[in-house]
């Protein structure tokens, strides 16, 4: 893998999606279930993860998933998604989810989850392929950098412990 790229911002790639629940996502509780808010978010992360690495990319793990507030039946659900961090071949998208009454636009929105997702860029055969770097555009972007930096170095550490623990290490 010899390919370079020009660097790309977090603005290249960032998006917003939008959707109404329904009674058919509902849980027991009738609120809707988590699993569907987990599918919204990894749907608009890899959204990011396909325009930012220009081409397939699937994804590899769900770092952090954090349900802040209930989403409701006739939510309207707002997913915003960036890129955080970009390595070789994977990449970081942090997704914040939000919510607001499908019949009332006075009501402000609510943030009701955050997520961190691990996405890798595929070629044709499914082997991993180079994505480009990120450039940060502002503070913000390199507080995300520094963050993600962090959650990946924990990954690491606890990748490895685990697999000392296994081997009797």
């Amino acid at each position: 893998m010899s390919a370079t790229f020009e660097a790309r911002t977090p603005g290249y790639s960032r998006i917003e999606l939008a959707t109404v629940t329904s009674r058919a996502q509902a849980n027991l509780l009738g609120n809707i279930h988590g699993g569907e808010i987990v599918k919204l978010a990894d749907s608009a992360a890899g959204v990011v993860a396909q325009r930012h690495s220009g081409g397939p990319a699937v994804t590899a793990a769900l770092d952090e998933m954090a349900f802040l507030e209930p989403v409701r039946v006739g939510d309207i659900v707002r997913t915003f998604a960036q890129i955080n961090w970009a390595g070789r071949s994977s990449m970081e998208i942090g997704v914040r989810i939000e919510t607001q009454p499908w019949d009332d636009a006075t009501t402000e929105s609510l943030h009701v989850g955050s997520a961190y997702f691990v996405f890798v860029a595929i070629d044709g055969s499914g082997a991993a392929r180079l994505v480009p770097p990120l450039q940060p555009e502002s503070p913000d972007d390199e507080r995300r950098i520094r963050e993600a930096d962090i959650r990946r170095a924990h990954r690491l550490a606890k990748r490895a412990e685990i697999e000392a623990g296994r081997s009797g290490h």
